[in-house]
């Protein structure tokens, strides 16, 4: 019998049960990121809709990325891209650290009203929004512009309540100890809660990160000009413009799958760690 207060040990063949079920899932999930890639590494002249599918390229070749950035201003649409989410994921650290310390620290008036306001606009679909923020952005002259992709993601309600409840976990004997060295609030901010909380902002920088880089509703709004086009648009641009060389479509996409994966392996070791230890703490 197992002791009080303990779980009974799992069998073998729970274990190997448990491993294969997730092993199936991580291959469900993969797959179609498997063919992908295999379809932007097939040559010319091999069938990409052969019955049964062929998962690998018979004769990998690189020729479909050759295509892609000869015809079309990739290495635009990339920095496009890259501006607007790296901007917009520090002007989220920025800002929405900046609301959430007040709100998850200090006493003031209506705390909780304005938390609640900020949390109901989570409920508000941007399709609500999207007019009357076209019409702000021509007003103060930033259509066609990067700014005006970058400024409607600068801060959002979402960043705003991770944070919050991120510092309110943060024992407050190191603000006491912080304010005793004579940290200001700025200072406490700054020296205090932003380390503490250094895995839910990098949660958030990825959150931004993802949201922005695929964003394509509002850059299709905002922008007329090709060369601000972000990589969702210049994707669209190169499907209509080859729909039919499926090659050229799977390369375009692959190109703007690798730099979010690059991210996700270069932050998951700050994250995981993290998470590991609030759950055993928990």
């Amino acid at each position: 019998m197992a002791p009080t207060g303990t779980a009974p040990p799992r069998s073998l063949l729970a274990v190997a049960l448990q491993l294969a079920a997730l092993l199936l899932v991580a291959v469900l999930m993969l797959l179609p990121l498997l063919w992908l890639v295999s379809t932007s590494l097939k040559g010319p002249a091999e069938d990409i809709f052969t019955s049964p599918p062929a998962l690998l390229p018979a004769q990998p070749s690189l020729e479909a990325y050759g295509r892609l950035f000869a015809a079309h201003p990739i290495g635009t649409y990339l920095l496009n891209s890259t501006i607007v989410s790296a901007l917009a994921v520090l002007a989220n650290l920025l800002f929405c650290s900046l609301a959430a310390y007040p709100l998850a620290r200090l006493r003031f008036a209506g705390r909780g009203l304005v938390l609640a306001l900020v949390v109901a606009t989570i409920l508000i679909p941007f399709q609500v929004v999207m007019i009357p923020l076209y019409l702000l952005m021509v007003q103060i002259g930033l259509r066609n512009t990067l700014w005006a992709l970058i400024l409607p993601q600068a801060a959002t309600a979402f960043g705003i309540f991770l944070l919050r409840q991120s510092f309110l976990a943060v024992p407050v004997e190191l603000e006491e100890a912080a304010r005793i060295d004579g940290c200001s609030p700025l200072g406490e901010w700054w020296n205090v809660m932003l380390p503490a909380a250094r895995a839910d902002l990098i949660t958030l920088a990825m959150f931004v990160f993802i949201g922005t880089w695929s964003d394509f509703l509002w850059p299709l709004i905002i922008l007329d000009d090709p060369g601000l086009y972000t990589l969702p648009l210049g994707l669209q641009q190169l499907a209509s413009s080859f729909s039919l060389d499926w090659r050229l479509v799977a390369a375009g996409s692959v190109v703007s799958i690798l730099p979010v994966l690059l991210l996700f392996v270069l932050l998951q070791r700050f994250i995981l760690p993290s998470a590991s230890g609030d759950a055993v703490k928990g």
